[in-house]
């Protein structure tokens, strides 16, 4: 089995974390994540949410373009103690009940037709703010459109005061994060100058290999079939002139997890993608699983960090440890979300070309997932364990149909990060 900020460098290792100005005041942007409930009504396709407590990302699927309008804001109106969003979507028509449980900041969502329009409700578990709303297209894969709604806790964690006389002289409450806010304003708070865009950097990893031949089917082991698609999604990325790619192995050789880790994070890598395929005792199971970093997954890290393990080799330049844990914190979620959002981008293009698992996004503390700085994913591409998956994973044109797939939600998601930093 298996950005926008650059500077001159990362907070780790001696770098700067590669983080979005507004992600670092808001602690991170949520990934979505599938929970759609009802009927499926002829505007209103579905209703997505993802995130923590400090940012949640809310995605209505709909069938045509729509003018969003906010009607209530996140704060709680006198007598009334519950904060909520209150949002419609014009000419949007809704069939049935569609309402259900929330993700992060949203208690629950329902949404309900009112005056010729889709009202959007979101009850908040405590006071936020609506960051950014927008509406996307259908394209890259994707065949509806999609009203994106970021809501931020309120106020969202180490934003900057705003600059009023008195803030300059108040001392802070907790010193530590007082530390951690000079350190991202320092650093972060003047955008840098406009470059020509660089080369993303994509690290292609070919699960198992050499003495570690992982799983193996009637006719393959798994170290063959990863090292094959790994190849092909190299060429597929390197045909489009828009990335540099690193392979953790292009041969038959036994590379160390610590190692892939260690390739990954030498490569400033914009995005780390581990390819592997699944094995099961039942042979009926089959389809695809993307994989992102579990808490606890984190909790391992943060442990590998502070006890100095030499293959992660993070170097923390706050002034104490207490101010080192909260910048990694800071670094470690936005990863997190940064992966998340791929993930789901990586399945919405997978969809159409190969089986998905039941609950296709799934968390695991992988060690390949571990760096804190890098976004990773390992994907399962099939079950080797069953001949249907097995054939695929074996056939030229069926798994450059599968890498093709990979190589559209790399673009993607890029596309995306890119949109979001010229906002």
């Amino acid at each position: 089995m298996g950005s926008v900020l650059k500077g001159s460098g990362r907070l780790l290792a001696g770098r700067r974390v590669r983080l979005a100005a507004g992600a670092l005041a808001l602690a991170g942007v949520a990934a979505v994540a599938a929970v759609s409930h009802g009927q499926t009504s002829a505007g209103v396709l579905k209703v997505r949410l993802g995130g923590d407590s400090h940012q949640t990302r809310i995605v209505v699927e709909l069938d045509k373009p729509t003018r969003g309008t906010l009607i209530a804001d996140s704060r709680p109106a006198k007598g009334d103690p519950n904060p909520k969003v209150v949002l419609a979507l014009a000419h949007v028509d809704v069939a049935g009940d569609m309402q259900g449980a929330g993700v992060g900041l949203v208690k629950a969502w329902s949404v309900d037709e009112v005056g010729g329009a889709a009202q959007v409700r979101l009850n908040l578990t405590h006071a936020a703010v609506v960051m950014r709303r927008f509406l996307l297209p259908p394209g890259d894969g994707v065949a509806v459109y999609r009203y994106v709604i970021d809501v931020g806790a309120d106020p969202p964690a180490f934003a900057p005061a705003p600059m009023q006389p008195a803030a300059l002289t108040k001392p802070a409450a907790d010193p530590a994060k007082a530390a951690a806010q000079k350190f991202v304003r320092a650093h972060f708070e003047t955008p840098p100058p406009r470059a020509e865009p660089a080369l993303k950097v994509i690290v292609i990893d070919a699960g198992h290999g050499g003495k570690d031949p992982g799983a193996a089917g009637a006719n393959a082991h798994e170290k063959d079939i990863t090292l094959a698609a790994a190849k092909g999604l190299r060429d597929e990325l390197l045909e489009t002139g828009r990335y540099k790619v690193v392979m953790t192995r292009d041969s038959d050789e036994y590379i160390p997890l610590e190692t892939r880790v260690r390739i990954a994070r030498r490569a400033n890598a914009d995005l780390f993608i581990s390819l592997h395929a699944d094995s099961g005792s039942d042979p009926t199971v089959h389809g695809a699983t993307v994989y992102t970093l579990s808490e606890k997954g984190a909790d391992r890290a943060d442990r590998q960090v502070f006890e100095k393990a030499d293959w992660i080799n993070v170097d923390l330049p706050g002034p104490n440890e207490q101010v080192n844990r909260i910048l990694l914190d800071l670094t470690q979620r936005e990863t997190r979300n940064r992966s998340s959002i791929f993930a789901e981008t990586l399945l919405d293009h997978l969809a159409d070309r190969t089986d998905l698992l039941r609950r296709s996004h799934r968390d695991a503390g992988f060690m390949v997932l571990l760096a804190p700085d890098v976004p990773a994913v390992l994907m399962e591409m099939g079950f080797i364990t069953n001949p249907a998956d097995e054939r695929e994973l074996t056939s030229g044109p069926d798994r450059r149909r599968l890498m093709e797939g990979v190589a559209s939600a790399i673009d993607a998601y890029f596309a995306h990060d890119s949109k979001l930093a010229s906002e």
